[in-house]
């Protein structure tokens, strides 16, 4: 029923015509066509003038596939404004969830996933990762209806067996109900570390090569891709990480190879549309190589 969780003989899913990288032409943002917002989907439409202008400096065939997304900044967002508890910052990075989700979606990109909770995460204090888990099970029921209505499949990545038990519920559960939708895939990554998901990797080959299934000749790039958590999914073309930490923190360590990376000081909670605009904007100006001259 939920084949990207059970099972340890993974299918090989790798899709060549959403993982071959290819060079994207850079558009000349000193040429924007008036018209350009008449090319972008009538959701935008709803959205403020100044982000409404912002979509006249995107060329909406240029967008990123697969958008990844370290959440960071929470606690201190709390903390600079007097909470003594640091889960009023994720409880206020909530609505910049749902705005990043929304827009996304309303853009047409495939993918977009979200570091929302790694492995090394659950060292922090028991009370902070409770209400943690607590938030995450609330936010999977009352976020169903906006990812219905927005075609938005739920997925993850990350061990699923470490949650408890109503927080893992819920996401099955909301998997299940969104896995008939067509358009972006939202990808939460959930006790995730990209070293632990490498090592279950080497783990499957090693098991499928003792057990005959796969020869040490046939082992290739594409064989691990298709291994990986993210298995069918294109790699991500832009890393974005908020509150100006200039790390990777063990995120897509073996998918984001050529991802562009954007970061910028702003607070997870107080990352809305026009910061996410910014980004795009930004890496659609960078000209990506791919090691080639």
């Amino acid at each position: 029923m939920y084949p990207e969780l059970y099972g340890t003989n993974k299918v090989l899913m790798f899709n060549g015509a959403l993982g071959t990288m290819c060079k994207r032409r850079v558009f000349n943002l000193g040429n924007a066509l008036p018209d350009q917002q008449a090319r972008w989907p009538g959701a935008a439409l709803k959205w403020p003038e100044s982000d409404r202008h912002m979509l006249s400096r995107l060329d909406p065939e240029q967008l990123p596939a697969h958008v990844a997304v370290i959440m960071d900044g929470n606690g201190r967002w709390a903390r600079q404004r007097g909470f003594v508890d640091r889960i009023r910052g994720h409880e206020a990075g909530i609505e910049a969830v749902r705005e990043t989700t929304r827009t996304s979606a309303e853009l047409g990109l495939q993918v977009l996933t979200l570091y929302a909770f790694s492995k090394e995460n659950w060292s922090r204090p028991g009370k902070e990762v409770q209400a943690l888990m607590t938030l995450l099970a609330h936010f999977l029921v009352a976020e169903r209806d906006e990812l219905m209505g927005n075609n938005i499949r739920l997925r993850m990545i990350g061990r699923h067996d470490d949650l408890p038990d109503k927080a893992r519920d819920k996401l099955l559960e909301s998997m299940e109900l969104t896995s008939g939708n067509s358009g972006m895939v939202l990808n939460l990554a959930l006790s995730y570390g990209s070293r632990d998901e490498i090592t279950r990797v080497a783990r499957d080959i090693a098991r499928m090569t003792q057990e005959g299934q796969i020869d040490l000749s046939e082992i290739s790039s594409e064989t691990i891709d298709g291994l990986l958590d993210t298995a069918g999914l294109p790699d991500p073309d832009l890393l974005i990480r908020t509150s100006g930490e200039m790390r990777i923190s063990n995120f897509l360590l073996w998918q984001i190879a050529y991802a562009e990376i954007h970061v910028t000081p702003v607070l997870w909670p107080d990352f809305r549309r026009t910061r996410f605009l910014e980004a795009l904007v930004e890496y659609q100006a960078r000209d990506r190589r791919f090691g080639r001259i």
